[in-house]
């Protein structure tokens, strides 16, 4: 049943990925754009503001961009296609692909607080669904990698990707005056960002991959804040603090689990 919508659903996740590919070459200047570390005059660099992660962060997107390629594949596979999970998933992935190409060619082609409303707008179809990875049973290690894993590690980065965003778009345009304050504002944030990043594992049944990709760029924000410019020992020893927290959380929240399980089974 629904056989045609079922193949409509696998064509449209493999075109939404060749999409994201096309505009991730574009971002990267293979077709003679411009870097992204180099658009809007720069504010999307490594060393635009204090909560942007140092450039070996980014490498994270080749393991992303690997898992949605992976995932496309596979579930353009004939087994695959009648799926319930499949069904539940697929829409969503192809919405996530093309949000994801939407940012680099609003980066390349707009506006700063354009880019800003792109990746809220990517970050909020992640959470969607990465929710529906939860509720939606799976079985076995392509399961658990391609969707689970790899639309968790897609919303773990692009959390923080938003935020590092979005402080690029507040120094470029909050006044001076609002400098003296930046390192207390930028503590606050990754306050919040642990927040964010334990209500995630919670709400996930305790999956890894989004506190994984958390943890990651929030490692490399401190070697960025200190050992690059701009300095700043505190934010740097913030984010270690908040790095060691979101992916500690998730990790103590499987044992438990696993614990209460086993100690269920042998009641």
């Amino acid at each position: 049943m629904n056989a045609p919508r079922d193949l409509l659903r696998q064509i449209v996740v493999i075109a939404a990925v060749v999409f994201m590919l096309i505009a991730a070459a574009v971002g990267t200047g293979a077709f003679g754009g411009t870097p992204v570390q180099d658009l809007q005059d720069g504010a999307l660099d490594a060393d635009a503001s204090l909560l942007a992660p140092a450039t070996p962060a980014f490498s994270i997107w080749s393991v992303i961009y690997i898992l949605l390629i992976a995932y496309a594949i596979w579930q353009a596979l004939p087994s695959q296609r009648t799926r319930d999970r499949q069904r539940a998933i697929g829409w969503l992935v192809a919405i996530t692909a093309v949000l994801n190409g939407l940012w680099l060619v609003l980066a390349q082609f707009t506006t700063l607080p354009l880019t800003v409303a792109g990746i809220v707008l990517l970050l909020v179809a992640l959470c969607v669904t990465f929710r529906r990875t939860v509720t939606e049973p799976g079985r076995g290690v392509l399961d658990s990698l391609l969707i689970d894993g790899g639309t968790g590690l897609h919303l773990g980065w692009v959390s923080l990707a938003t935020v590092a965003n979005t402080t690029a778009w507040l120094t470029v345009t909050a006044p001076a005056e609002w400098e003296a304050a930046g390192e207390i504002v930028a503590v606050a944030v990754l306050a919040v960002v642990a927040v964010i990043g334990v209500g995630i594992a919670w709400a996930s049944r305790w999956r890894i991959a989004p506190g994984l990709a958390l943890s990651w760029g929030l490692s490399w924000l401190a070697v960025g804040r200190l050992l690059t410019e701009p300095q700043s020992v505190v934010v740097g020893i913030a984010a270690i603090v908040v790095a060691v927290i979101v992916i500690a959380v998730p990790l103590v929240g499987t044992v438990i689990d696993r614990a209460a399980q086993v100690s269920n089974a042998g009641a």
